[in-house]
Order: C-alpha cells, then sequence, then structure tokens
C-alpha cells in the first residue's frame, strides 16, 4: 500500500482504508486509526517529539484534522521518576509531551488554570521518503496486529471442527495449510504416518487447540486426533450427527488401526451397524479418508467390564478381573486367543487400554491355572509350617477358602469344625497352634522392628501392625513424623511412563494391599498426633426420644409374632 499521497487527497486515505479493510478482513475503522497514527509520528517528527499532536481523519468525508493540544498543569506537578523494580536504581524524571506548567500559561494567557487545554490547527505537509517508510511500517504493524486479532476471534470458538484447506508449504514434515481466512500448522506427529502432501493439494484437518502466541495465533491442525475419526463419523453418519449414536471413545494408531466405543440412545437402533452402513458404505469412505487405517467399530457399555470385554474384540475373553484401585484389570483368554488378544507389537490391547482408561494385563487359561496351583501349593505349604499339620489336612483349609493363619486362628470355631472330618476338638487344637505360631511371629516382627530403629510410638497409630512397622522401619520411616511427612502413593506405589511404557514404582506397603483411603488415613492420623492437623469432631449422638423408644418396641413385638 501507499501512503506518499495521505495528506494531498482526502478521498485516497478512504480508498486505501476500505481497499486494506477488504483485504485483511478487518475493520476499516482500524485501518483509519491506523493511519491517524502514522501521520501523528510524522507530524512529531515534522514539528518535535516535545508537542503533543492529535490527527483526526472523517470516516466520510476522508478530512484529515492535525492539531497541536497543550494542557495546563501545576507548577508543582511531577512525572515519572521513582524507582525502577527490578534493578533498584531511580528512574529519571520525563514530563510527557505538550504540557505548560501554570504560571508560564498565565503570562500568556491571564485566564489560564489547570486542566485548561488550548489547541492549535496544524497545516498538512507532504510526507518526505523517511516519513512515508515509517508511516507505512505504523499501518502495516497495525493492520497485521488486527488481523491476528481477528483470527484468533473467529477460531478460538472452532476447536473441534473440520476445516478444509490448501497446502501452502511444508517445511520439515509440518504442514502449513491455507485456510481462506487464516493459516494452520499441522505438526509432523499431527498427520498420518506415509501420508505426503504438495502444495497446491486440498487437504481436510480437524482444529485440535489454538493458542494466542506473541507471533500471532496459532491455529493448530491434526489429522491423527481420535476427534478427527469422529467428525468424519458424524460427516457420514446421519445418526451421530443427530445425536441418536454417540461416540463415547476413540483411540488411534494412526495409519494402522483404531477402535471406536459407540452407543445408541435409541433401543431400536444398532449403534454399531449403524456406524458399518450398507455393506460396509459408511465405515469405508472413512477409512479412505484416513489411507486405510482399519476401524474396529464396539459397543460401548456403563459396565466396565463388559466395556474392556468388547474393546478386547475380535479375542475372546474368559475372565476378567478388575482392581478398581488401580484401574488395572486382569483378562484371561483362551491359549489360542493370546496372540490376537495382544495384536501385532502389542497394538489391540494397547488400544483398549486407550479406549477404556484401564490398565489390561493379558494372561491365558494355562497361566491362570499355573499361578491359581502355585497360590494352593504356598498355602497349603504354610499351614503345614504354621499348624504342625500334614498335607491332607493344610488342602483342606486352602480348600474351604482360608488364606492367611490369621483367618484360621481368629474365625469362629464352628467354621472349621464344618468341614468334612473336623470335629471342635480338632477345630479348638488348630485355632490353638494358629495363635500360637501368630504369637510367636509377632514377637520377632518385634524385635526386627526394634532393631530397625522404630519408635514405639508409630505402634499406636491405628491401622498399623507388626508388619507394617517392619515395612516401614525397611524403608526408611521411623517415627510418627516420619509417617506425617508421606503422601499416600509413597506407602501403596505409583505409576510412571518409562521410555513410552506404563511402570510400577512399588510403595513401602505395597505388599499389605492398602487402598487410597487406608493411606490416606494412615499418614493423616499421623498428622493429627504431630499436631499439624485438627482431628475432626465427632457428631454428638443424639438423646432418644419417646418416638425412639415406641417404634424399638414396636419392631421387637413384630419379630416376637
Amino acid at each position: 500500500m501507499s501512503l506518499t499521497g495521505i495528506s494531498a487527497n482526502r478521498l485516497e486515505l478512504l480508498q486505501i482504508a476500505e481497499a486494506v479493510a477488504r483485504e485483511k478482513a478487518i475493520d476499516k475503522e482500524i485501518v483509519i486509526e491506523a493511519i491517524e497514527e502514522a501521520i501523528q509520528k510524522g507530524a512529531r517528527a515534522r514539528y518535535g517529539a516535545e508537542h503533543d499532536i492529535r490527527v483526526h481523519i472523517d470516516p466520510k468525508t476522508g478530512e484529515t484534522t492535525i492539531k497541536r493540544v497543550v494542557t495546563v498543569v501545576a507548577d508543582d506537578a511531577t512525572f515519572g521518576g521513582g524507582v525502577d523494580p527490578e534493578t533498584g536504581e531511580e528512574l529519571p524524571i520525563e514530563e510527557p509531551p505538550g504540557i505548560i506548567r501554570l504560571a508560564e500559561a498565565k503570562r500568556r494567557d491571564k485566564d489560564a488554570e489547570v486542566g485548561k487545554v488550548y489547541e492549535e490547527l496544524l497545516p498538512p505537509f507532504e510526507f518526505g521518503r523517511v516519513q512515508t517508510q515509517m508511516a507505512r511500517q505504523v499501518v502495516m504493524g497495525k493492520v497485521r496486529d488486527a488481523e491476528r486479532e481477528r483470527q484468533y476471534e473467529e477460531y478460538k470458538d472452532r476447536v473441534g471442527e473440520i476445516v478444509n484447506g490448501t497446502v501452502k508449504r511444508v517445511e520439515y514434515g509440518n504442514v502449513v495449510v491455507d485456510l481462506g481466512r487464516g493459516e494452520g500448522i499441522m505438526r509432523r506427529d499431527q498427520s498420518i504416518p506415509r501420508e505426503n502432501f504438495n502444495i497446491g493439494d486440498r487437504i481436510r484437518c480437524y482444529i485440535y487447540d489454538v493458542r494466542r502466541e506473541t507471533k500471532g495465533p496459532q491455529i493448530l491442525l491434526s489429522r491423527a486426533h481420535g476427534g478427527f475419526m469422529a467428525k468424519l463419523f458424524a460427516q457420514e453418519v446421519p445418526e451421530v450427527y443427530d445425536g441418536v449414536i454417540e461416540i463415547r471413545a476413540v483411540a488411534r494408531d494412526p495409519g494402522s488401526r483404531a477402535k471406536m466405543a459407540v452407543v445408541s440412545n435409541d433401543s431400536s437402533i444398532d449403534p454399531v451397524g449403524a456406524c458399518v452402513g450398507m455393506r460396509g458404505s459408511r465405515v469405508q469412505a472413512v477409512v479412505a479418508e484416513l489411507q486405510g487405517e482399519k476401524i474396529d467399530i464396539i459397543q460401548w457399555s456403563q459396565d466396565d467390564a463388559t466395556f474392556i470385554v468388547n474393546a478386547l474384540a475380535p479375542a475372546e475373553v474368559s475372565k476378567v478381573v478388575m482392581d478398581e484401585e488401580d484401574e488395572r484389570v486382569e483378562v484371561v483368554v483362551p491359549d489360542e486367543q493370546l496372540s490376537l488378544a495382544i495384536g501385532r507389537r502389542g497394538q489391540n490391547v494397547r488400544l483398549a487400554s486407550q479406549l477404556t482408561g484401564w490398565q489390561i494385563d493379558i494372561m491365558t487359561e494355562s497361566q491362570e491355572s499355573e499361578r491359581r496351583q502355585r497360590e494352593f501349593t504356598e498355602r497349603t505349604a504354610l499351614f503345614q509350617e504354621a499348624l504342625d499339620v500334614d498335607e491332607v489336612i493344610a488342602q483342606l483349609l486352602v480348600t474351604e477358602g482360608f488364606a492367611t493363619v490369621e483367618d484360621v486362628g481368629y474365625v469362629d470355631p464352628s467354621e472349621i469344625s464344618a468341614i468334612e472330618g473336623f470335629d471342635e476338638d480338632t477345630a479348638e487344637e488348630i485355632q490353638t497352634r494358629a495363635r500360637e505360631y501368630l504369637e510367636k511371629e509377632a514377637a520377632e516382627y518385634d524385635a526386627k522392628r526394634r532393631e530397625l530403629g522404630v519408635e514405639d510410638g508409630l505402634l499406636d497409630i491405628e491401622g498399623i501392625t507388626l508388619p507394617m512397622a517392619v515395612a516401614l522401619g525397611e524403608g526408611g520411616i521411623k517415627t510418627v513424623e516420619d509417617l506425617a511427612g508421606l503422601v499416600p502413593d509413597d506407602l501403596r506405589g505409583w505409576f510412571e511412563t518409562k521410555n513410552g511404557e506404563r511402570v510400577r514404582e512399588p510403595g513401602i506397603l505395597e505388599t499389605f494391599g492398602l487402598d487410597a483411603q487406608d493411606a490416606e488415613l494412615l499418614i493423616m492420623r499421623a498428622r493429627i498426633v504431630m499436631g499439624w492437623v485438627e482431628a475432626p469432631e465427632e457428631p454428638e449422638a443424639e438423646e432418644p426420644t419417646d418416638e425412639d423408644f415406641a417404634e424399638a418396641e414396636m419392631a421387637g413385638e413384630a419379630r416376637d409374632a
């Protein structure tokens, strides 16, 4: 754009403003303000920077008014100065342009007073070469800022949409896309592998983020995002577009394979069949856009176990064991289904895990059988040693569901005597041996605790057992204060991602099976003992009323009847 005629032709100013506003899709007023600022800078360069010069362009006629403004201030008024908050140095006192002290103003005008403003019209002037270049930079800078703000405002609410564009340039695998009224970038990790684009190619992308940055708004595009596939299905499947079928989760290995969980809000419509379409017409349209990516469409279920089984399709699942605290699930499959469940390079189980949000461990039926047999043998050996009984009796106890010596020692005697071949005397003898074993074991644990230097106060914390105290001591936790300074993950363990894999880091009390609430309670009790937090007040028990007594009496009469 040319600004050489800025002072000569008022109609040209409006034509310039309209042309730039139309080209950059911004308001004409913004361009006019930029031209005003450019003329103002040129005028200050011509008449002196100490003047307060203001420029106004009439948006209808294009008439340009240049004024010099002088404001009266008090004689003792101060400006600027102070201390730099970063360096601590005193800042120089700089008076703003266009001011006059009251005493001097009165010498020129006896009616002068603080706050009075004098305005003087200045004649128009021709821009020189330097002033023209400066004006061009000012206007283009303001226009560029306005264009960036317009792009951000336009695209910030379009996150989650599919847009069409043209490849503008390709830089180190990153694709810059011309969106018409903006420019987006698709980084290499957001593109489908082995998919190449040339300048001028038409492209469909998914807007997954819009950020305001110093170099302008960043419209981030993707073809690898799960939302891209979901939006493609919304375009191909009317039921998805209308909301009758919901896409609840998507997991993708871009360009290779994907899993999508769908659910229908209308019981008469099969969500999987609707997404597949007649002879696969609907899903094939999406597959073609995704460069042949294979898509498994599965039925979403509110029941996590059912959803996990569906997610592992096409593999068949025999059994599911869930650990809700760690969001971990153990899946048992027939031996011949193992490779299918895991998939090539672990792809099937990895996508199923991403889709469901659960960490999935695959085990074959034979492996599970071996584990059960191993546990049975270990428990049998434990009971033989602890209770000094033969193998048959130990196996009978394990078969009846007894897992620990504590279970045997403190269960109701009738549960042991009810075992076939046992009587009350046998049950009493077995429980006596179990308790003696536990007392001996407790003495050994207590001696080890003392040897580790674990203070007695730890045992006063409700929920801390002797084996726990030993484990804490081995983990370097020897005082109540040490325990109070922990977080639940220190006791239970946690997961970390290392080299792209989820790795379990063991906790100090890992083997005791604490859930998050139990671990938090132990730490909180220690903090209460230390006085770091106050114990919660227990609700006061209400005195029973006559109505309560009457209800209790009626309940008793009904029970007797």
